[in-house]
């Protein structure tokens, strides 16, 4: 065909010349001019020309005479299609040398000489395929068909159902090879690309139904194979894709994943507002708030209206102010109102299954919470909060923490020992945590173990039925309380009642308590000084004896008649004075 176009304008070309007419064609980048007879077949004079540097044609002119000016030479619609066709030519052997990009250049040229020949579209269009630039490819097909009217060529619509498939657009490619069977029933490449088609829309659809289920490991199983289906096309992601991706990684609360997924989706989307407002919800979930806050106004200057983006911007400026407004209120002691602020803070952020149940930002106000609600002996909540903030962001060394001080409250201690270490560990490893952090949870860690040890002995604070942090005004309410309930003249346990002066013993006295509390070995009967010391071979009588320095002649017991002994007969231990215990 491209002969038969250069003989006809070589034809022309000639009569031209004979009535004085013809201007010699010029040459485009070396690839264009009078056909050789070798190339074109036919024997056609070429007239002698020099190409300049822009690749207009100039005269051949002897050396070192002067030049005549440059002028410019009209060529006809034949001339130029003539050009055209040589130049197309060259775009086919770059082609099939699989030179691509030098394909696309020659085809552009040709396109540009002859912008009503649709083949030199489709060829660049297969060239633009041959780099998987499948975005430029696909105009180039629609607007070679759209030139070729109402009768497409097949070979251009396949050409264009590719294109539309590695895309990603199932719905347009299997309009197009419906198009294209309609003309060619038994076309294989089309009938093998209708079933690859078949195959990507099943899997999207399975997609849709897994989400629509909030399934999300299917969803991400059938999005992985609609990723695999446009790989093995080597197409182009969707930009809906990318997002579908950001936004399954978010329900499943896979942090690390969403970011990367956001990042990618901005990448080739960098002015989308609705991709801007996306990458800055998995931001603000993650917990950096000013990122988000960037993320949000760049998509609010792209476009004002943009209603996602309006309500994060809301949603973020409201949880920080409230966290913040917390955080004060619980460093002046104001524990209520934290709690008050943090609970404000968490309704905001919610926990919709769709945003991972409030990701990073709400296991961080959970843990504040938590820590507030301990600080108001509220032991039950707190533990709720610091477990729902652990099931969000499992490797959080202060939430394990908190959740270890409040084992240790509920007596819990192996569960406390073990958030201990498992704090210890994460804090290693967290950069927010500080070399200071470690040496403190090691020695909470270490009071936790003696707590457990003593639990698994004799725990004098649960003798006393007090807590580990009372004062010494608590430990003498407890000693007095139990003395009364366990001694053996009200019908004691003499066990019992000995267990709670040993735990007096040693409680009341601030260095004993502290290395008790350590875990160091504490008996209280084991000192030989102080009260309790020498007791557990002493007689009753004699241990009352010391309260008020051996004297109980005739005493009563205070709230109740007294009593005349314990344990033995009535002569031989003495009863307590009338004015009591001296607790």
């Amino acid at each position: 065909m491209a002969n038969k176009k250069a003989r006809q304008a070589a034809n022309r070309a000639n009569k031209a010349q004979q009535n004085g007419t013809a201007a010699a064609p010029a040459a485009a980048n070396g690839t264009a001019g009078e056909t050789s007879a070798a190339e074109s077949g036919s024997s056609v004079p070429v007239s002698p020309v020099n190409t300049s540097i822009n690749g207009s044609a100039t005269p051949d002119v002897a050396e070192g005479s002067p030049k005549e000016p440059e002028q410019a030479v009209a060529e006809t619609p034949e001339e130029l299609a003539m050009r055209a066709e040589k130049v197309k030519e060259s775009g086919n052997v770059a082609f099939k040398a699989a030179r691509y990009g030098q394909a696309i250049d020659l085809y552009t040229e040709a396109i540009q000489l002859n912008t009503s020949e649709p083949s030199y579209l489709t060829n660049r269009a297969a060239a633009y395929m041959g780099l998987k630039r499948f975005r430029p490819a696909l105009e180039d097909c629609q607007h070679a068909a759209t030139l070729q009217q109402a009768s497409p060529s097949p070979k251009t619509l396949l050409r264009l159902a590719r294109c539309q498939l590695a895309l990603g657009s199932t719905i347009g490619a299997a309009s197009t090879v419906k198009d294209i069977l309609s003309i060619e029933p038994t076309n294989a490449q089309a009938l093998q690309l209708r079933e690859k088609i078949k195959v990507l829309e099943s899997h999207v659809k399975n997609f849709e139904t897994a989400r629509g289920k909030k399934d999300w490991g299917h969803a991400r199983l059938a999005l992985d194979k609609c990723l695999q289906a446009i790989e093995g096309e080597g197409g182009e992601v969707p930009a809906d894709w990318r997002i579908w991706r950001v936004e399954l990684e978010l329900a499943r609360g896979n942090w690390e994943s969403a970011n990367i997924a956001a990042n990618d989706a901005l990448r080739m989307n960098t002015n989308s507002p609705d991709v801007l407002a996306l990458r800055g919800l998995v931001l603000f979930l993650s917990g950096k708030l000013e990122q988000a806050k960037t993320h949000v106004q760049n998509a609010l200057r792209l476009d004002p209206s943009c209603e996602p983006a309006m309500k994060l911007r809301k949603r973020v400026r409201d949880v920080e102010r409230l966290k913040e407004e917390g955080n004060v209120a619980f460093k002046a002691g104001k524990f209520d109102e934290a709690v008050e602020k943090y609970t404000e803070a968490l309704d905001r952020i919610g926990e919709a299954q769709e945003e991972g149940k409030g990701g990073q930002i709400r296991a961080t106000l959970l843990s504040n919470r938590a820590t507030t609600l301990l600080k108001l002996s509220k032991h039950e909540e707190a533990l709720k909060d610091t477990s729902a903030s652990l099931d969000l962001s499992p490797n959080s060394f202060k939430a394990l923490r908190t959740r270890a001080r409040i084992n240790l409250h509920l007596e819990n201690f192996d569960a406390s020992v073990a958030d201990f270490k498992s704090a210890i560990q994460q804090a290693q490893t967290e950069s927010s945590a500080t070399d200071a952090d470690v040496r403190a949870l090691r020695t909470e860690l270490k009071k936790a173990e003696a707590a457990l040890k003593r639990s698994k002995t004799k725990d004098y604070y649960k003798i006393l039925g007090i807590a580990r942090d009372c004062n010494e005004s608590e430990i003498k309410k407890g000693y007095r309380r139990e003395s009364l309930k366990h001694h053996p003249d009200k019908g004691g346990d003499e066990e019992k009642f000995k267990l709670v002066v040993e735990a007096h013993a040693v409680l009341s006295d601030p260095q004993r308590r502290a290395r008790y509390d350590m875990g160091e070995d504490e008996d209280g009967l084991n000192d030989g000084g102080g009260m309790g010391g020498g007791h557990a071979h002493m007689d009753l009588s004699e241990l009352f004896g010391q309260f008020q320095g051996g004297n109980f002649a005739g005493g009563g017991f205070p709230g109740g008649g007294g009593f005349s002994s314990f344990g033995g007969g009535a002569g031989g231990r003495r009863g307590f004075q009338s004015h009591g215990f001296p607790f």
